[in-house]
C-alpha cells in the first residue's frame, strides 16, 4: 500500500483493545444502577399473577430464615444482571450504522488524492522546472517525506493532549491547503513569483498539515462507533477507509501525471500549475466535506497521549538512575521510575521497548520502498515509454504500487502464505525477514536494469576531453584543415552532414582550435579562424550561408539525455531569415524562425515540418532524443532536409520496471501488514498507539538514509548505488534475522493479569476485559506459539 498507510488496518485492533474495557465496565455499572430499580419494583406490585404470589410466599421464608433471605437477594440481583445483559446483547443489532463515517471516508479520499497526486510529479518537478541535478531533487523529495512522517507523532500529541481529534483535523487541513496553494502559485511562470520560496515553503506547510492529520483520521472514524457492539460495522469501515486511500492514490497517480504532460499552459510543455492545482481543489473539498459532517460526528474531548507518558516515564527512569545508581540500585533500569508511575505502567514500557527493539533494523527497508517516487521515477525517464497509440509517462509506473496492493493482498491469505507454509515459513518474523529480502532482490533488479540503460547513454566530454560537431547545410563538401592533437587533423565534411569527433584531448584546457576551410570555387566561401575550447564541453559550429547574423557560428551544445525525457530539436535551415518553421503533431505544434539554432523542447510524436505552409517532410521524434534538422532550399522553391540524432533516443521499454514494482509490492505486503500485526500482537494494549508513532518513526529514518547516501554521491553510476541499497537490505536482515532469533515472545494475556497498583479495577475485572476483547477480534499473538 502507498506510503504506509495500510497502517490503519492494525490500528484498527489497537483502537477496538483500547475501548472494549472500557465500554464493558460502563455497560457493568450501568446494569448495578438499574437492579434496584428493578428489584423495588417487584415489591410494589400488585399479587395478581404466580410470579408475585412466589414473591410474597419468598418473603414469608425470609423473615423466618435470614439466610434465606441473604441468599435469595443475591440471586436476584444475579438474574436481574443477566436479563440486562441479554436485553443488551439483543440490542448490539440495533445500532445504526453512523452517517458520520461517509463524510470522513470522502475526507480522507480527496486528501490522499492531494497527496500522492502532488507527490508523484513532485520530483519532476524539482528537476525540470527548478533546475534541480537528480540528486538534489531526491535529497528535496525524502527530506520533505521524511518530515511528512516526523510530524505524525506531533499530530497525535496536539490531538489526544490539547485539540481533539476534529480541531486537530481541521487546522492542520487548512494548513495543508495553504500549502498546496503556495506550491501551485509559485507553478504559475507568468506570475513571476520567487519560483523555490514558494516551492519549499509550500512543501513545509504541506509536510506539517498531512503528517498531522495522519494519525488522527482513522482514529476519528473509529470513534464515531460504540464499541463492542459495533465491532462488525467498525471492521467495514475500515476496510471502506482503506479502501478510499488506495482509490486516492490509484486514480491520482494516474491523472496528474497526464495533466502534466498532456496539457500546455502557460506557454509551456508541461502544465506543472495543473497537475498541482486540481489536487489542492481536492483539499479544499474534502475540508468542506470534513465540516459538513460536523453536526454528525462524536466528538471527544482530549484524553492524554500515551507517547508522552511513555517519554514521561522512560526520561524519569534516566534521571532517577543518574541520582540513584549507587545509592539505591534497581535490577531493571526503567525500575527507577517507580517512584512517580505504577508498577503495571513500567512493565508495559519494558515489553514495549522489547519489541521496540526489533525496530532498529527496520528504517533501511522504509529507504528502499520510498525510493519508488524518486530515483525509480528518475529510472523511468530514461526509457521509452511508447506503447504505440499512447505515451506511459515516467512517474505514471507509480500507480502500479497501489494497483499490486489492492491485487496482493487477498492473493496472499488464500495462496502466498500456504505455500510459504509448506517451505516453513509460517512465523510473522520469517515473514517480514523474507519480505526485506524482496526488496533487496527489487534493488538488484533495478540495478540489472540501470546496467542494461548505462548502454544506451551518450558519451559525455570529460576532463581534458572536448567534442566537436560542424554541421553543413550546404551542398557542397567543405574540406578543414586544424591543429587538433590528433592523427589526422585533416577532414571533410560532407554536404548536409555532420562531422563528429568525440575524442578531442585538450593537454593544457582551454584549447585554441584553429581550422581552415576550402571549397568548390563555386560554393560558398568560408574565412578562417579559431576557437577557444573548454574540457567538460561539447562545442558546435553551423556552416550557414543565409544566416544574417553569422554565416559561421559556434555554440556551447547539449549532448547529454534530457532530464525531463523530453527529445530536445533544433533546426538549421539554410533559407530566407524571415521564413517560419513549424513542427505540427497531432496535438502539439512548434514554432521557430529561420535564423533560430536554439533548442526546442518537444513531445515525442510524429511531426510535419512546414516552411511558410509549404512541406519539408515528415519526422519521427522519440523520447529522450536529441535531434538537428539541416535544411535547405534549392532553385526550384523545394527543400533538401536531413535530420541527425545528437543523441540517441531512449531505446529500452519502460516495462522492463515492472518486475522490480511486483517484486518490491510483495516485499512490502509481506513486511508491513505482517510487522504490524506482530508488534500490535506483542506490545500491551496501553501500548499500541505508542508502537503506531514508532513505526512511523522507522518510516521518517529510511528517508533520512537516503539523504545521507545521495549526498555522499559515493559513486557515478546509478546501477552501482541500488546495488548498494540491496547490500545494506541483506546484511540488514541478517542482523534482523539474528535479533528475531534470540527474542522472547510476549504473552499478552499474561502481560494484562497483573494488578494496576491504582486500585481503580480490580484484577477479576480487568480479566473480564481481556476475554471480551479475545472474543471480539483475533489474537495474532497466538501465531507465536507455532
Amino acid at each position: 500500500m502507498p506510503d504506509n498507510d495500510n497502517d490503519i488496518k492494525p490500528a484498527e485492533a489497537a483502537a477496538v483493545a483500547d475501548v472494549v474495557p472500557d465500554s464493558k465496565t460502563t455497560a457493568a455499572e450501568d446494569s448495578v444502577q438499574e437492579n434496584p430499580a428493578k428489584e423495588s419494583s417487584h415489591h410494589d406490585e400488585p399479587a395478581t399473577n404466580g410470579k408475585s404470589r412466589k414473591l410474597a410466599e419468598l418473603d414469608q421464608d425470609q423473615d423466618q430464615d435470614p439466610d434465606l433471605k441473604k441468599k435469595s437477594n443475591t440471586d436476584l440481583v444475579e438474574s436481574s444482571n443477566f436479563a440486562n445483559s441479554v436485553e443488551a446483547e439483543g440490542q448490539q443489532k440495533k445500532y445504526p450504522y453512523p452517517k458520520s463515517v461517509f463524510f470522513i471516508i470522502s475526507n480522507e479520499f480527496c486528501e490522499r488524492f492531494n497527496y500522492y497526486g502532488m507527490r508523484t510529479v513532485l520530483v519532476l518537478y524539482l528537476s525540470r522546472q527548478l533546475g534541480y541535478s537528480d540528486d538534489t531533487a531526491t535529497v528535496v523529495f525524502h527530506i520533505f517525506t521524511m518530515f511528512v512522517y516526523f510530524l505524525c507523532v506531533f499530530g497525535a500529541i496536539i490531538s489526544d493532549s490539547w485539540l481533539g481529534k476534529f480541531k486537530t483535523i481541521l487546522y492542520l487541513s487548512l494548513v495543508y491547503i495553504c500549502g498546496s496553494a503556495l506550491l501551485t502559485l509559485g507553478a504559475i511562470g507568468p506570475l513571476n513569483l520567487p519560483v523555490e520560496t514558494f516551492t519549499m515553503l509550500g512543501l513545509a506547510l504541506i509536510a506539517l498539515g498531512s503528517g498531522g492529520i495522519k494519525p488522527c483520521v482513522a482514529a476519528f472514524g473509529g470513534d464515531q462507533f460504540k464499541v463492542p457492539e459495533q465491532l462488525k460495522q467498525i471492521t467495514s469501515f475500515f476496510s471502506l477507509f482503506y479502501f478510499s486511500i488506495n482509490a486516492g492514490s490509484l486514480i491520482s497517480t494516474t491523472v496528474t501525471p497526464i495533466l502534466r504532460e498532456d496539457v500546455h499552459c502557460f506557454g509551456d510543455i508541461n502544465c506543472y500549475p495543473l497537475a498541482f492545482g486540481v489536487p489542492a481543489v481536492l483539499m479544499v473539498v474534502s475540508v468542506i466535506i470534513f465540516v459538513l459532517g460536523r453536526p454528525l460526528y462524536k466528538i471527544k474531548p482530549p484524553a492524554g497521549n500515551m507517547v508522552v507518558l511513555v517519554s514521561s516515564t522512560i526520561w524519569t527512569a534516566i534521571t532517577t538512575k543518574c541520582k540513584e545508581k549507587k545509592t539505591n540500585p534497581r535490577e531493571h533500569w526503567l525500575d527507577y521510575a517507580d517512584k512517580k508511575y505504577d508498577r503495571k505502567m513500567i512493565d508495559d514500557v519494558k515489553v514495549l521497548m522489547r519489541v521496540l527493539f526489533l525496530y532498529i533494523p527496520l528504517p533501511i527497508f522504509w529507504a528502499l520502498f520510498d525510493q519508488q517516487g524518486s530515483r525509480w521515477t528518475f529510472q523511468a525517464t530514461r526509457m521509452d515509454g511508447d506503447m504505440g497509440s499512447w505515451d506511459l509517462k515516467p512517474d505514471q509506473l507509480q500507480v502500479l504500487n497501489p494497483l499490486l496492493i489492492l491485487v496482493f493482498i487477498p492473493l496472499y491469505d488464500v495462496a502466498f502464505y500456504p505455500l510459504l507454509s509448506l517451505v516453513g515459513i509460517r512465523r510473522p518474523l520469517q515473514k517480514l525477514t523474507l519480505g526485506g529480502i524482496l526488496a533487496g532482490i527489487a534493488f538488484i533488479i533495478s540495478g540489472i536494469v540501470e546496467l542494461n540503460l548505462e548502454k544506451t547513454y551518450p558519451v559525455l566530454p570529460y576532463s581534458h576531453n572536448a567534442q566537436l560537431r560542424i554541421f553543413n547545410t550546404e551542398n557542397c563538401a567543405y574540406e578543414f584543415a586544424t591543429n587538433l592533437p590528433i592523427d589526422q587533423p585533416k577532414f571533410t565534411v560532407q554536404p548536409h552532414s555532420v562531422h563528429t569527433d568525440k575524442t578531442v584531448w585538450l593537454e593544457k584546457p582551454p584549447f585554441n582550435f584553429e581550422y581552415t576551410i576550402s571549397a568548390d570555387p563555386s560554393c560558398n566561401q568560408y574565412a578562417s579562424g579559431s576557437q577557444k575550447m573548454e574540457d567538460y564541453t561539447a562545442w558546435s559550429m553551423f556552416l550557414n550561408a543565409r544566416n544574417s547574423t553569422s554565416q559561421l557560428a559556434w555554440e556551447k551544445d547539449f549532448v547529454n539525455k534530457p532530464s525531463d525525457s523530453y527529445p530536445l530539436v533544433r533546426t538549421v535551415a539554410n533559407v530566407e531569415q524571415k521564413r517560419l518553421i513549424e513542427w505540427k503533431g497531432k496535438s502539439e505544434s512548434y514554432e521557430v524562425l529561420a535564423n533560430e539554432t536554439k533548442l526546442i523542447r518537444m513531445s515525442s510524436s510524429n511531426y510535419d515540418v512546414l516552411i511558410d505552409g509549404k512541406s519539408v517532410g515528415s519526422y519521427h521524434i522519440r523520447t529522450g532524443g536529441v535531434y538537428t534538422l539541416l535544411v535547405k532550399e534549392l532553385a526550384d522553391g523545394q527543400y533538401e532536409a536531413a535530420i541527425h540524432e545528437v543523441t540517441e533516443p531512449n531505446s529500452v521499454n519502460i516495462l522492463w520496471l515492472i518486475p522490480q514494482y511486483v517484486v518490491m509490492t510483495l516485499g512490502e505486503v509481506m513486511f508491513s501488514v505482517t510487522g504490524l500485526e506482530f508488534s500490535y500482537a506483542q506490545a500491551p494494549p496501553s501500548m499500541k498507539s505508542v508502537l503506531q508513532a514508532c513505526w512511523l518513526l522507522t518510516v521518517a529514518f529510511g528517508n533520512v538514509i537516503v539523504v545521507i547516501i545521495a549526498e555522499a554521491a559515493l559513486f557515478d553510476s546509478q546501477a552501482s548505488e541500488f546495488f548498494l541499497f540491496a547490500g545494506l537490505m541483506f546484511a540488514d536482515m541478517l542482523l534482523f534475522m539474528f535479533m528475531a532469533y534470540n527474542y522472547q515472545p510476549n504473552d499478552p494475556n499474561k502481560s494484562e493479569e497483573v494488578e494496576p497498583l491504582t486500585g481503580a479495577q480490580s484484577n477479576d475485572d480487568s480479566r473480564s476485559a481481556i476475554q471480551a476483547l479475545d472474543t471480539g477480534a483475533a489474537n495474532k499473538g497466538l501465531e507465536l506459539a507455532e
